[in-house]
């Protein structure tokens, strides 16, 4: 009985550690994707305001995107549109 149980567990372990390589790779490609798009861009921001200026107030995530986009489109640097 015990044999059988060793078998299972030879078994279990290399899919455990291959679904858990692809976790990772799946988890890296989101973070990669999201942050490509800009979806985190206001969270990164508002995590460097608390570190950086703790005193002052940060700006809505209405205003930072809008502060964004006025941005690019006074500088449009090397996007094609």
């Amino acid at each position: 009985m015990a044999d059988i149980v060793n078998r299972t567990d030879a078994v279990i372990s290399p899919l455990r550690a291959h679904f858990g390589a692809v976790g990772r790779v799946g988890r890296g490609i989101r973070w990669y994707m999201t942050t490509l798009m800009g979806d985190t861009a206001y969270a990164t921001y508002v995590a460097h305001h608390g570190r950086h200026h703790p005193d002052d107030e940060p700006l809505t995530e209405r205003q930072f995107w809008r502060q964004r986009m006025d941005d690019q489109d006074r500088n449009p640097g090397a996007r094609c549109c």
